[in-house]
């Protein structure tokens, strides 16, 4: 690389820190390159992003970002995971470590909030943006149906209060 390719690798990976809530840091040695593609695939499947950089470039693009914190974690063949859900790419890198032993998460940074390994498998297990949305709008949406299923059952049950007699009278006649 270049003087020139090091500034827009640098400039690039500092737009990443800053526009990013969520970045995990991993180790990848030894995985072949069928496996980086296929996280890779997961990733962009989730709405993730893994990014391989050179450690001393990202350490420059960290400067100024709220996930500076991840700057000693920057150590040996190092990927960067991010996305704009703060679920997604803890979410997929702790299910391709569960499958990959060569895998392993460092820790990462939530904002200006540094993780360990154990905090971003536990941000992996919470429901991402997408399940709180269909959450939230079943929850919404329970009460109007409880409603139009309260409205119609007292006309029901005199329909089958009605029937019952009427069914009794043809039985006695």
């Amino acid at each position: 690389m270049d003087r020139a390719e090091k500034k827009q690798a640098v400039a690039a990976l500092n737009e990443v820190f800053s526009k990013t809530p969520i970045v995990v840091v991993a180790h990848y040695s030894g995985l072949t390159v069928a496996q980086m593609q296929k996280l890779r695939k997961q990733a962009r499947e989730s709405g993730a992003s893994v990014q391989v950089a050179k450690n001393r470039l990202a350490k420059i693009a960290l400067d100024g970002t709220s996930v500076a914190s991840i700057g000693s974690l920057l150590k040996g063949p190092t990927l960067i995971a991010y996305s704009d859900d703060p679920v997604a790419a803890p979410k997929v890198a702790a299910a391709f470590a569960k499958d990959h032993d060569k895998f392993v998460i460092l820790g990462g940074a939530l904002g200006a909030t540094a993780l360990d390994v154990d905090g971003v498998k536990s941000l992996a297990t919470l429901p991402s943006l997408d399940e709180l949305r269909g959450k939230l709008v079943g929850l919404i949406q329970a009460p109007a149906t409880k409603l139009a299923q309260l409205t119609t059952a007292p006309a029901g049950k005199l329909a089958r209060v009605v029937k019952a007699y009427a069914d009794r009278d043809a039985n006695a006649a």
